[in-house]
């Protein structure tokens, strides 16, 4: 009896696998890299972290431009701009109504500026995105740790979800008190982290006010903390997780969580929870004169261990006491993201002919994986849960990149893969990997040169959606 062709299957979708990404996620994954901006007192007191005891009359940057930090952000490939409007020090970058520790008390603008207003115009001229980061953690405020201090945060969050268009992201960690200024009280002040913040209800303003804004914590509510300052997650990357307290606690909140699976995530979690890898482009989050930037190339080794492990690259943007980047930071993001742009430029696999072990339909052909349409995917049967798509160029061709992308609106579904290149007449492989999702890139040891190169799925408890296939030479 001969075989049914593998094709017969009606054009009906695969079915949903697992926690799935919300639109807001979806938008989310598309942006991959983004900056975060530290710029307060502390960076004229030469500190990291402010004690909230700095005059207001510090912060007087000689020639602050908004604009020259975004088109900077941009020329490194950034897609949007975070901005730390308070920090832990408790100065607040606009004109808030609900402390006296802002800007208007400072010589910025005569007492008349709005820093966060001026960044987040310029992101938006430059078409970038912007979000927000304000400190839960105020060593300048006299009510915190009382019960008196949250409805200031709650206000300062409104404010900022209010007057400043879309947000991408509203970031929140962490920070749980401790020394401080607190009004001139000059005292350590420790807060219950699992109920001080009322994190819910707090969070619960977010989701009302700013429906498309990422909820960045430890825990999410969006997008998890990959669990350290490095800038890479695990090779092995799920981006579903299920926050848990960690051992001796009994509840997951921001600054306590379940650390040693966040690099990697949980397999079959129970949110779509995926990790922003944060990194500062120089040694600390503020600037520092000793500093200096990363390389371009340690950059993007980070890029290929973030994005290219389905997470966000975040980059520590840290203006000197003009208000500017080092001219040194500029050309770090410069040279990167020329790296980054002239390596995905040309995907080699354009014009070669891809051929399926099973296709479900022809809606869902190969040839939707070099479509370029993140939408589109090839898919297999219901029953064909590890099938093979060889790709055979026109021509031999030397890589030493492969990018893989999942359809993930129907979840991450491959548990297992192999990447193997014709040569001498058989099958050499070259990586044997787990997890795809949103996005895999697989730097190869050396440049490969070949005619055909094959990708096996090995492992999934389904049937198979891939979005994208991509061949790439690294280039400078």
């Amino acid at each position: 009896m001969p075989s049914r062709p593998s094709v017969s299957a009606p054009a009906t979708p695969p079915k949903p696998y697992g926690a799935l990404p919300s639109a807001r996620q979806q938008a989310w994954h598309t942006t991959e890299v983004y900056g975060i901006v530290h710029f307060t007192p502390t960076t004229f007191e030469n500190k990291e972290w402010g004690y909230g005891d700095a005059d207001p009359s510090v912060f007087n940057p000689t020639d602050f431009d908004a604009e020259q930090i975004v088109r900077a952000a941009k020329a490194g490939g950034l897609r949007g701009i975070i901005l730390v409007a308070k920090h832990h020090d408790g100065f607040a970058l606009w004109p808030t109504k609900t402390t006296a520790y802002n800007i208007s008390k400072s010589p910025f603008r005569g007492g008349k500026g709005d820093l966060v207003k001026e960044m987040e115009q310029a992101a938006r001229k430059q078409g970038l995105k912007f979000g927000v980061y304000c400190s839960p953690w105020d060593r300048n405020n006299a009510a915190y740790g009382t019960p008196a201090y949250l409805p200031i945060y709650q206000a300062q969050l409104k404010e900022l979800y209010a007057n400043y268009g879309e947000l991408f992201m509203s970031w929140h960690d962490g920070a749980n008190g401790g020394d401080g200024y607190y009004g001139g009280a000059r005292e350590k002040r420790s807060i219950d982290n699992t109920t001080y913040y009322n994190w819910d209800q707090t969070w619960g303003i977010t989701r009302k006010m700013q429906p498309m804004a990422n909820i960045f914590s430890d825990i999410g509510w969006d997008v998890r903390w990959v669990g350290n300052e490095e800038g890479h997650a695990a090779e092995t990357s799920w981006a579903t997780f299920t926050p848990r307290p960690p051992e001796g606690k009994n509840v997951a909140v921001p600054g306590q969580a379940n650390y040693p699976q966040s690099p990697m995530g949980i397999r079959n979690g129970e949110f779509w929870m995926p990790a922003e890898c944060d990194v500062p482009l120089r040694k600390g989050w503020f600037y520092h004169p000793t500093e200096a930037p990363k390389t371009p190339e340690a950059l993007f080794d980070l890029y290929l261990k973030s994005v290219g492990r389905g997470a966000a690259l975040d980059l520590g943007l840290a203006p000197d006491t003009r208000g500017q980047l080092h001219a040194d930071d500029v050309a770090a993001l410069k040279t990167f993201g020329d790296m980054v742009q002239h390596t995905f430029a040309d995907n080699l696999a354009k014009g070669a002919r891809l051929t399926a072990s099973n296709t479900r339909h022809a809606t869902y052909a190969p040839a939707k994986l070099l479509d370029g349409n993140r939408q589109t995917y090839w898919a297999t049967t219901d029953n064909v849960h590890t099938p093979s798509l060889e790709i055979a160029f026109t021509a031999p061709k030397t890589f030493d990149i492969i990018s893989l992308q999942e359809y993930i609106p129907l979840g991450q579904r491959v548990e297992g893969f192999t990447l193997e290149a014709w040569q001498d007449g058989a099958w050499k492989p070259l990586y044997t990997g787990t997890s795809i999702g949103a996005k895999k890139l697989v730097k190869l040891d050396a440049p490969v040169t070949t005619t055909k190169l094959r990708v096996a799925i090995t492992a999934s408890p389904v049937c198979v959606a891939l979005s994208e296939v991509g061949v790439y030479k690294q280039r400078p």
